[in-house]
C-alpha cells in the first residue's frame, strides 16, 4: 500500500528531528517515496568544512539509491522556517537525474504545503542527453 501525503509528511517531520545543525540551526527532514512503494528518510547533516555539508533530500535519495531503488515518485522537504523549504540546486539536479518527473512536496514550520513536479523547480536540467 502507497504512504499517503500524510503519513510522508509525518515522516520528513521526524527525520527532521534528527538533523545535525550545529552552524546554521537550520533543521530539514525529508521523506523520500521510491516507485516500489518504500519510503527512505533523511536529514541534512552539516560539517564544520561546509562543503562537506550533505542535505537532508539527497541523504534519503543515497540510503535508496545504496539499496537499489533509484526510480521515485514523490519527496516531502520539512523545514522549519515561515517560507517553504525547497529543494537547493544540487538537490534537484541530484534528484532530477533519477526522477525528473517525480512530485514535490515543500513543507513549511505550520505543515503548510506547496506541491509542484521537480521538473517545474528545475525546467532545464540537465541529464544525459547533453553527454
Amino acid at each position: 500500500m502507497k504512504p499517503t501525503d500524510a503519513e510522508l509528511i509525518r515522516a520528513a517531520f521526524k527525520a527532521r528531528s534528527f538533523a545535525y545543525t550545529p552552524y546554521s540551526h537550520f533543521k530539514v527532514g525529508a521523506a523520500l517515496l521510491a516507485k516500489n512503494g518504500m519510503v527512505y528518510t533523511g536529514c541534512n547533516i552539516e560539517n564544520s568544512s561546509f562543503g562537506l555539508t550533505i542535505c537532508a533530500e539527497r541523504t534519503a535519495a543515497v540510503k535508496a539509491i545504496s539499496e537499489g531503488h533509484s526510480k521515485f515518485r514523490r519527496i516531502v522537504i520539512a523545514g522549519n522556517s515561515k517560507d517553504f523549504c525547497y529543494p537547493c540546486g544540487a538537490c534537484r539536479q541530484f534528484l532530477y537525474e533519477f526522477s525528473p518527473d517525480m512530485k514535490v512536496i515543500c513543507l513549511n514550520r505550520a505543515r503548510e504545503a506547496k506541491r509542484m513536479t521537480l521538473r517545474e523547480l528545475m525546467p532545464c536540467g540537465f541529464d544525459s542527453t547533453f553527454l
